[in-house]
């Protein structure tokens, strides 16, 4: 478990430093909810990001965004409701939902992603 969590913090590393690439701000790693959690917070101009982070060392099991399944979309969604209750934001904060994609060396930002 301890190894799997090192390799996550890498590619959350790694994630992070293209969304700052990007121009965009991060606010927090891992927030958690009660339903679950969400990797990457990160603020890109005035639009609030909510982002998972996918990585695989190769795509011998698929495309690592193909990970982010509809019902981890549904968990991610209200994580980032209670994100905004917490943090005294309005609903109508604009928000994103974006997925950054790593497999090997290739790191891909998939921008709404969902």
């Amino acid at each position: 478990m301890e190894n799997r969590r090192k390799t996550g913090s890498g590619y959350e590393d790694l994630a992070a430093a293209c969304l700052e690439e990007k121009g965009m701000r991060i606010l927090e790693r891992n927030f958690h909810a009660r339903h679950g959690e969400i990797d990457l917070i990160a603020q890109d101009k005035k639009t609030l990001v909510f982002v998972e982070v996918k990585g695989r060392k190769n795509d011998r099991c698929g495309d690592p965004a193909e990970a982010v399944t509809f019902e981890k979309q549904a968990a991610i969604r209200m994580a980032a409701r209670v994100y905004l209750m917490k943090r005294h934001l309005s609903e109508e904060t604009p928000c994103r939902f974006d997925v950054v994609s790593i497999c090997g060396e290739d790191v891909r930002h998939l921008k709404d992603a969902f």
